[in-house]
């Protein structure tokens, strides 16, 4: 039998994230603790043209899936849950009908297809960091950011509107990701602040009244498409029949708004307070400093966007592909390569391997490669960039391979690289806010004891990581599930919630032979852009 509290509820949290959802059931009380966890895979479709497109029939059945599955693993039923969440990737662009059936295939915030749409909106005239000076100081004042990536969803919208004339006619409504699957949960078409922030085309002084008309008039937005503006704790509706049918839950369940993985990965890191600092390591990568104000950085490509909570802001930084580039390794480097069979078996099929998965061998390989990987640095860009410089041309590379170079050193390298860049974020925030001297590390990156003291040594910093790091953006998605059914007070009390399940100090002897290779990492891509660009043509 399990112990009943009268203060304990379930929450059902799904992360939508790039290649996969996440499936986790929490109890709430006086922790967040994850009882149960399945992951579902699903595809990632990299175009020619530059597009990244997804599935959301794939989405759908593997939400349901790893609904049934979580329940036959766990004592609790499904009609003990009360309350269903979402955290989601961000800046997709979904149009669906009038019936909510999406118009045309997911388009991924990777996208980079709309190179003309912002051209021809943006990049002429007068510019200042590669936008127009007037359209971007109108954006500043209203948004306190600017669309000046091709990635953005904004220039998707236009894109399909200028491609694909005969489906846009039929678009009833622009939804994100999260938004998406509230849709089909509730039938209601709703944007979260953090989401509506993210098409930059919120006036943040107006709260939930925050479309701007005067930007969408500008940017030939039909403001008819944009849907009802919720807060993340706000219940966006209740699970229909239909959807309650398909995922075994009983009709009913409240549906919140959840948020963005930019947003709520913060808050499941316990980072709720002005001045608190995470670092995320998952497929892209990023640093995030909570700031009480809206800031903008367009040189660095930083700005500070609309979180979970009322009055707090992101001061966030992104790289586009973080762990994805050691997936790169895994795949094209260590397998079969690097001495991964012993006694001529492969440890990551081998029933007696000591090792829990590959990328445990990769890092144990690593962890006794010095510092500085033997001269080697690589370049983080497997699919372009956009913090602290956004071009979609630029690309990975390894700098200083010599005779003695084996792949050891080069899978280090990477590791090394990914956090030289995370570095560089840092740094670039320290211009505009105090980050703070003790970093929260999250994702599934920060699941490696290895890279978290790779990370302390690069940035100088301690690294704190929680327990189940790589399950945070649900962890986030479960809070404010939980402030709005009022288990708990606010998210300002949800860091007393998640404990640290590790700590790592920088040794400083490392950091002086890490300095000097960053300083190396950063300049090149200044030495290689027209290169980049060349191979791009």
């Amino acid at each position: 039998m399990r112990e009943e509290n009268e203060d304990m509820i379930y929450v059902l949290a799904y992360d939508i994230g790039t290649t996969g959802v996440k499936t986790c059931l929490f109890r709430v009380d006086d922790t967040i603790t994850l009882l149960e966890g399945v992951s579902r895979g699903y595809r990632l479709y990299i175009l020619e043209n530059g597009g990244a497109e997804q599935d959301e029939e794939e989405w759908w059945q593997a939400v349901c899936q790893t609904t049934k599955e979580l329940f036959a693993k766990t004592e609790v039923r499904p009609d003990e849950v009360a309350g269903i969440s979402f955290c989601s990737q961000m800046q997709g662009l979904i149009l669906v009908d009038k019936d909510g059936r999406p118009i045309r295939r997911p388009m991924s915030y990777m996208d980079q297809r709309a190179k003309e749409e912002i051209k021809k909106g943006l990049a002429y005239g007068p510019q200042i960091a590669g936008a127009n000076v007037f359209r971007l100081l109108k954006c500043l004042f209203i948004t306190g950011a600017v669309s000046t990536s091709v990635k953005d969803p904004m220039w998707k919208y236009k894109w399909i509107e200028n491609h694909e004339p005969e489906k846009f006619r039929r678009a009833d409504k622009w939804l994100d990701v999260k938004e998406y699957f509230i849709r089909r949960l509730t039938g209601e078409c709703v944007m979260t602040e953090d989401s509506a922030f993210a098409t930059l085309l919120y006036d943040t002084r107006k709260g939930k009244e925050g479309w701007s008309r005067s930007l969408c008039r500008m940017f030939g937005i039909h403001m008819e498409h944009l849907p009802r503006i919720i807060k993340s704790s706000d219940q966006a509706g209740t699970l229909t029949l239909q959807a309650a049918e398909e995922l075994g839950l009983p009709a009913g369940i409240p549906v919140f708004g959840g948020g963005g993985d930019a947003s709520l990965i913060g808050v499941g890191s316990g980072c709720v307070g002005v001045g608190e600092t995470h670092i995320y390591c998952g497929t892209s990568g990023w640093v995030g400093t909570v700031t009480d104000r809206q800031l903008v950085d367009v040189s660095a490509m930083i700005a500070a966007i609309v979180g979970a909570q009322t009055g707090r802001y992101n001061y966030f930084a992104e790289m586009e592909t973080a762990g994805k580039c050691l997936e790169w390794v895994k795949d094209h480097l260590a397998l079969d390569e690097i001495g991964i069979y012993l006694k001529k078996t492969d440890v990551a099929e081998s029933h007696e391997a000591v090792y829990r998965s590959l990328y445990d061998y990769m890092t144990e390989v690593v962890s006794k490669v010095p510092e500085g990987s033997g001269g080697v640095i690589f370049t983080p860009w497997l699919h372009g960039n956009r913090c602290p410089f956004e071009d979609p041309a630029a690309a990975g590379m390894f700098f200083g391979i010599r005779l003695e170079t084996g792949k050891s050193e080069l899978i280090r390298a990477v590791l090394e690289g990914i956090c030289y860049h995370l570095r560089w974020m840092l740094e670039c925030e320290e211009r505009k806010v105090k980050t703070s001297s003790v970093i929260r590390f999250v994702g599934g990156g920060a699941l490696s004891p290895v890279t978290s003291q790779i990370l302390a040594d690069i940035t100088g910093r301690t690294i704190e990581v929680v327990e189940s790091p790589q399950n945070v953006g649900a962890v986030g998605a479960a809070a404010v599930a939980a402030v709005g059914l009022g288990a708990i007070e606010d998210l300002d009390r949800v860091k007393d919630f998640i404990p640290v399940s590790g700590r790592f100090e920088p040794d400083p002897g490392k950091k002086k032979i890490y300095d000097k290779y960053f300083d190396i990492f950063k300049e090149l891509y200044q030495s290689n852009k027209k290169n980049y660009r060349r191979l791009s043509l």
